[in-house]
């Protein structure tokens, strides 16, 4: 199994980068990195809406890491499913198989050396600030039920510190870097990459 694994700030098109893979690549399996992050049972809504979910104590990236390793076993797994409107994992869980190219997406996935090895082929998706941020209003407004003040202000207290503290330095560990994940030539020679990898 090879693992592709896709990081970039919040709202930079990791999710839709993972997506038009998944369509180009039959067979393929996303997991998402969101879907990992810490279950608060015992807060209130209050207390969840002032986490930070942007650093990574947010996120159990070892269970991830314990996953990824399962799944190159030929195990399958049951991975978590976070509900962006409770701030909590759903009870349900999500089995995935083993398969022969694996799509993983999130904020934080080159952060640890110990992801980053579990990785054949990392893409890093770098988009500005103010794009980023238009993106997240629009998403967190219809997707999550935020107001547009409340994701600005979670934007300019957590987001944006968090992503040139933790995110924009871990560019430097990317095999590929973009600016567009739509861009046609930028597909191109990421799904190159990506056959090339198929056929070693």
């Amino acid at each position: 199994m090879k693992i592709v694994g896709i990081a970039g700030g919040s709202a930079s098109g990791k999710s839709t980068l993972a997506n038009k893979l998944h369509e180009l690549f039959h067979g393929s399996t996303i997991i998402h990195h969101d879907n990992y992050f810490a279950n608060r049972l015992g807060m209130s809504p209050e207390e969840l809406e002032t986490l930070n979910f942007d650093c990574p104590e947010a996120l159990e990236t070892d269970l991830l890491i314990s996953h990824l390793r399962q799944l190159k076993e030929g195990r399958s797994i049951e991975c978590p499913v976070f509900d962006f409107t409770t701030h909590l994992r759903a009870k349900e869980t999500l089995t995935i198989e083993p398969c022969k190219l694996l799509i993983v997406e999130g904020f934080l996935l080159f952060h640890e050396k110990e992801m980053r090895d579990l990785l054949n082929l990392k893409i890093f998706i770098d988009v500005d600030k103010e794009t980023r941020l238009q993106r997240r209003i629009a998403r967190d407004v219809k997707e999550r039920g935020n107001s547009i003040e409340n994701v600005i202000f979670q934007f300019n207290t957590h987001v944006q510190p968090m992503h040139e503290k933790y995110i924009d330095p871990t560019k430097n560990y990317a095999d590929i870097v973009v600016n567009d994940c739509q861009n046609p030539e930028s597909l191109d020679k990421i799904k190159a990459r990506i056959e090339m990898l198929l056929g070693s």
